[in-house]
C-alpha cells in the first residue's frame, strides 16, 4: 500500500497543530459544517453524543482572549500576557468543542474520550482540505468564568 497526501495515513502523519494562522477570516462555513458532521461520527459508548459545538462571535472571542491574558499575567507577567493576547486575537475563527459532564465517573471518562475522538476527526478533516487548527485544553478552559462567557 502506498501513502499519499490525500489518504488517511498521509493526513494523520502530516497533520500539525497551528499556532500562527495565515487567514484573516473564517474558513468557509460549509467546511466547518462538514467538519462538525464528521466529528460526530466519533465512537461514543451508548450513543451519548456528549459533544457540544459553539462557533464563537467576535465579542465572545474577545472576552475569552482577555480572560486568558488575565490568567497568563497572574502566572507569567504582563509581557507574556500581552504576547498571548496579540496571538490569540489573530486567530481568525473559533470553534469550541465542549463535553457534557456526567455524574457517573465511568460514563464521564467515556464521554471525554468520545469528545477527544470527535476533535481528532474534525482536525483530520480540516487538515485534508487545507485548514489548520489548534486543540487546546489550557487553563482558560478550566476557569469558571470561561463558561460564564459562553
Amino acid at each position: 500500500m502506498t501513502t499519499s497526501d490525500t489518504d488517511i495515513a498521509g493526513i494523520i502523519q502530516k497533520r500539525r497543530t497551528i499556532h500562527s494562522f495565515k487567514l484573516d477570516q473564517m474558513p468557509p462555513a460549509e467546511e466547518i459544517q462538514k467538519a462538525i458532521t464528521l466529528a460526530t461520527c466519533a465512537p461514543n459508548h451508548h450513543a451519548t453524543e456528549p459533544w457540544r459545538f459553539y462557533l464563537l462571535g467576535s465579542e465572545t472571542k474577545e472576552k475569552i482572549c482577555l480572560l486568558n491574558a488575565e490568567i497568563i499575567e497572574s502566572v507569567r507577567g504582563e509581557s507574556a500576557a500581552r504576547i498571548k493576547l496579540e496571538r490569540w486575537r489573530e486567530i481568525p475563527g473559533w470553534l469550541l468543542l465542549t463535553c457534557s459532564k456526567s455524574s457517573n465517573e465511568i460514563r464521564d471518562r467515556e464521554d471525554y474520550a468520545a469528545c477527544c475522538c470527535a476533535s481528532q476527526n474534525m482536525m483530520l478533516y480540516l487538515w485534508s482540505v487545507g485548514i489548520g487548527m489548534k486543540w487546546t485544553t489550557g487553563g482558560v478552559t478550566r476557569d469558571p468564568r470561561f463558561f460564564e462567557i459562553l
